[in-house]
């Protein structure tokens, strides 16, 4: 029976629409029912799965009970209840190290947060699988393992990774040919050396032929070194591949084909990434023929030669990034005509100019939104046809050589400006007051240029979306940040603000205490004074990463460190006048990673909670009023790689636990009380590059460990302490030492001969480098003796010193011949000594030397004449000794004419001392100065005999014999002249001879 018939008609519209929400309810709870249940055989194989998994971060832990479709990544089929997608990629990626973020630290956070272990086959038990994504974890051994191809359902295919360890070796499955129904494969693989190709590799990729439906294909950082330039035939194979990316393969320029022929199927691919590859010096041709392309990666390629010209056939192109990969010669004026292009990017070429003949090339059809050319060393100012970009979103001219002012229609007319550096240039005057109109702008990036004059609030007024803030001036004034308004309140919320010599004081300016979102601020010479509001502290708090306030006047006690600060990484408040104890520990900053309190006037001890900072890489305390021992809980820093304490008042003996940090490069101590001798510990610190003991009190004899257990030292300075016994020999093995400052101990014994193996004296290694530590570049000043005196250097200023200081001890012997062989010195001090024998014959060979200090010892003999070559001699002193003969003379020892240098030696004679030479005679002999106004007369004297003669001879030879040629009859006057006086002798010579005659 019709149950309808129970109704009247009038009721049957309502019957229908009940039945209908029955019906909606019923596939509700049937749909809710798929989406929780979970067919028993395959939540086993999740189960199994699982238990051969390592899940440091509990990633899995929602894998329990018998609803497996809820579990953390696993999605079910609506319609069939199977389980359809496993996505168990890892949601942390490596950031790349920048200014602010530390690689170490943050590679930490990402192994924590893998999955490691091993695949289980178990897996094999979803076969109605389609999606699985395994990215970005870990899995040490067999990270592909040959059962994947087993998998025939699957379209979507993700076990690409980021490699850490350099024994991760493994070869690509060719089983995985058998996943006939893939679209999307991503095999990819990042190297922790990101020039260099992984240990995964691939030997033929001819399975790839199986895979007809592949739309996306990444191979990236896979070696495909041994598959010679069969890979092109086999990605020839995917006529339906819209994507390629084959990024980091290890393509040279021998795997690459030559006809431009090839990849003729790929007629739909629209996506080429063959970035850091070796195509040096070719540009594959072939790529030319791809006119479906709308994104080419070709940067990092070390092309040469000239812009390739035929990129301009692909007219769809829409992205093209050419960068790293030495182009020269002008900038392409063509590239405007390529209508679609919307990102260019150029940036570390060397193009030669033609800025403005590049840039009218877009004037007819741009849609650029982006365009990179930082780092191409064009010189030019900054044309105002920039301003017909008005699509461009993204520019960056910096590290270049720009220079002048910037016109505000300029960048005014910029209007749709996102990102605008435009750093590290040459330019000058003042900052346009138009970028105040680009409302757009996030980011803005103008320092290391040459600005004057001021900022004001109409700069900023409607940057209502500005997040990055970078400024900085050269100049020796310092910008002023004039705001009318003291209580004036900017329109954003910055996370990054750089604001070096740029005063913003000398009150802690209340538009930054309305920056409550900042991550990092850095105002350096920024004029504050007085203490950091602790408002702003507290607001700040939760997500500040770098806190960076140096030289200022910042006082108070250390504030700042009261609160909680889980994110932060750098505090720098050296050069202020923060004084009081030090009191830091694990519960104030527990990331931190840099610590700079340098040039300030704390006091008390080092606490021994400083060391419960377990990621502290650089601690700089140095050049305070600290006393007290250091801590012994020095073993606790797992990542320490730098200490500064020098210029304080701390005492006792350095904690032997120091040694168990190995990582430590910078270990800088001097200038303290510290005493006994060096721990024998630091030998387990095996990258100990610069090494500052001096001006303490240690004792003992120079440690073993050094040469023979410590190779990397460039730096060792222990001057002015109670060291003693001889030099030894395993010294010699430090082939990249460039300062040895011994000086002020009680050494004894001969100098080695072995310092000839210190080979950075004696060639340029290019060794020194800037020293990076937890993300930032940290220069520490360096005081050395040379010419003299005290030097301060400062960071990379100092990779050209190169010093043998051991002065003032009990050193005998002779000076090693061979010591003339250390071509790179620049500074020899070998003063007060009990050295003998004569100055090494060939000391002229140090072509570099600006200070010799052989004073105060027992030489003799001769001063060499080589010495007399030494053209960048600026300090000498070879006074108290027993010297003899005339002191050499020369070009640069002339403008050394201090009698000084050489007292003490009373058989020494000649310029600049009063005692003359026997050789020169009675009376005194002239000075050298006054020998070459002498010569200079004489020579001028000489010079005009020589003139007029010349003058002379010219006027009277051509006088003659230039009229003799030019008038005829002169010419035959002349000769008919000479005739009849040789006529005339002729006769008188022959009545001579018959006169003689005759009487005979």
């Amino acid at each position: 029976m019709d149950i309808a018939a129970y109704f009247n008609p009038i009721s049957r519209p309502i019957l229908h629409l009940l039945l209908l929400l029955f019906l909606a309810s019923s596939c509700l709870n049937s749909s809710t029912s798929v989406k929780s249940a979970c067919m028993e055989e395959e939540r086993r194989a999740l189960l199994s799965f699982k238990q051969d998994l390592t899940d440091p971060s509990g990633r899995l832990s929602s894998w329990v009970g018998h609803k497996c479709c809820r579990w953390r990544g696993i999605s079910c089929s609506n319609r069939t209840g199977h389980v359809a997608k496993l996505d168990l990629r890892n949601p942390f990626r490596p950031i790349p190290n920048n200014l602010f973020v530390d690689v170490e630290w943050n590679l930490t956070e990402y192994k924590e947060s893998c999955l490691g272990g091993k695949l289980n086959p178990s897996l094999l038990g979803l076969k109605h699988l389609s999606y699985l994504d395994l990215s970005h974890n870990y899995f040490k051994g067999i990270h592909i393992p040959n059962f994947i191809g087993q998998l025939t359902n699957l379209r979507y295919l993700n076990l690409s990774t980021y490699l850490w360890d350099d024994s991760y070796v493994e070869e690509i499955p060719s089983s995985l040919g058998n996943l006939s129904n893939l679209n999307y494969l991503d095999l990819s693989h990042k190297a922790d050396h990101s020039f260099m190709t992984s240990n995964v590799f691939s030997n033929n990729l001819n399975w790839l032929s199986h895979l007809s439906s592949l739309k996306y294909l990444s191979l990236g950082g896979v070696n495909l070194n041994s598959t010679g330039v069969s890979w092109v035939n086999d990605v020839n194979m995917l006529p339906s591949l819209l994507e390629l990316h084959l990024s980091h393969c290890g393509i040279n320029a021998n795997l690459l084909p030559l006809s431009t022929s090839h990849l003729i199927n790929l007629t739909s691919l629209s996506v080429l990434d063959m970035s850091r590859n070796g195509f040096n010096p070719s540009f594959p041709k072939w790529i030319f023929n791809l006119t479906s392309l709308k994104k080419l990666d070709l940067r990092a390629n070390f092309f040469t030669g000239s812009f390739p010209y035929d990129i301009a056939r692909l007219k769809s192109l829409e992205y093209l990034d050419l960068s790293v990969s030495y182009l020269e010669g002008q900038l392409p004026n063509f590239m405007g005509n390529m209508c679609k292009l919307k990102s260019l990017i150029l940036n570390n070429n060397r193009f030669d100019g033609g800025i403005q003949e590049f840039l009218s090339g877009f004037s007819n059809c741009s849609r650029l939104e982006s365009l990179d050319l930082s780092g191409c060393g064009i010189v030019s100012t900054l044309p105002n046809s920039l301003g017909m970009l008005k699509s461009l979103q993204h520019l960056d001219l910096s590290f270049n050589s720009f220079w002048g002012t910037i016109s505000d229609s300029t960048i005014g007319n910029l209007s749709s400006l996102k990102i605008l550096r435009l750093n590290s240039n040459h330019f000058n005057g003042s900052i346009p007051e138009s970028l105040g109109q680009l409302s757009q702008l996030v980011y803005l990036h103008l320092y290391g240029n040459s600005w004057e004059g001021s900022l004001t609030e109409a700069h900023f007024k409607n940057l209502s979306r500005l997040e990055s803030f970078l400024v900085s001036t050269d100049q020796p004034m310092p910008i002023i940040f004039m705001v009318t308004n003291y209580k004036w309140i900017p329109p954003f919320k910055l996370r990054l603000i750089l604001m070096n010599n740029c005063r913003v004081g000398p009150a802690f300016p209340v538009w930054l205490q309305s920056q409550t979102e900042v991550s990092h601020v850095e105002l350096t010479n920024a004029g504050i004074s007085g203490a950091i509001p602790k408002e702003w502290l507290f607001h700040i708090s939760s997500h500040i990463i770098s806190l960076i306030f140096s030289g200022n006047n910042i006082t108070g006690k250390l504030p700042f460190l009261f609160n909680s600060f889980p994110k932060l990484q750098c505090i720098d408040f050296s050069v202020n006048q923060i004084d009081g104890p030090v009191q830091l520990s694990s519960t104030n900053a527990p990331m931190l990673r840099l610590l700079s309190l340098t040039h300030n006037y704390l006091n008390g001890t080092i606490p021994s909670s400083i060391c419960s900072i377990q990621f502290l890489q650089v601690l700089d305390l140095s050049n305070n009023q600290l006393s007290g021992k250091f801590p012994q809980e020095w073993g606790l820093w797992s990542y320490i790689q730098a200490v500064y304490v020098s210029n304080n008042n701390l005492s006792g003996n350095i904690p032997t636990s120091m040694g168990v940090p190995t990582n430590i490069a910078i270990l800088s101590m001097d200038n303290n009380y510290f005493s006994g001798e060096i721990p024998s510990t630091l030998q387990n610190c095996s990258s100990l590059t610069f090494l500052y003991l001096g001006g303490n009190q240690f004792t003992g004899s120079l440690p073993f460990w050094i040469g023979s257990q410590v190779f990397k030292l460039r730096v060792l300075q222990l001057r002015s302490n109670l060291l003693s016994g001889h030099i030894p020999q395993h010294l010699c093995n430090l082939p990249y030492l460039q300062i040895l400052d011994l000086g002020h101990n009680n050494f004894s014994g001969t100098i080695p001969k072995c310092l000839i193996n210190l080979t950075s004296l004696v060639y340029d290694r290019n060794s020194w480098i800037n020293y990076y530590a937890a993300g930032y570049f940290y220069p520490r000043p360096m005081t050395v003796t040379s010419k003299g005196t005290e030097l301060k250097y400062i960071g990379n200023d100092a990779r050209f010193l190169n010093i043998i200081d051991l002065s003032s001890n009990n050193l005998e012997g002779e000076i090693p011949e061979k010591i003339s062989n250390l071509l790179r010195l620049n500074t020899l001090n070998l003063s007060r000594n009990q050295l003998s024998g004569n100055i090494p014959s060939k000391i002229g060979n140090l072509h570099l030397l600006e200070t010799l200090d052989l004073s105060q010892n027992k030489l003799s003999g001769h001063i060499p004449q080589s010495l007399s070559s030494l053209t960048f001699l600026s300090h000498l002193n070879l006074s108290q000794n027993n010297l003899i003969g005339r002191i050499p003379l020369g070009s640069q020892l002339q403008t050394l004419d201090d009698s000084s240098i050489y007292e003490g030696n009373p058989s020494l004679c000649g310029f600049p001392l009063s005692t003359k030479c026997p050789e020169d005679g009675d009376g005194m002999p002239p000075s050298p100065i006054e020998d070459i106004n002498k010569d200079h007369e004489d020579n001028n004297e000489n010079l005009v005999f020589y003139a007029i003669f010349v003058l002379g001879f010219v006027i009277g030879f051509w006088g003659v014999c230039g009229t003799l040629i030019l008038k005829k009859s002169w010419r035959y006057a002349y000769f008919q002249f000479f005739d009849n006086i040789k006529d005339n002798v002729a006769l008188v010579i022959a009545l001579k001879v018959a006169r003689y005659r005759r009487e005979v």
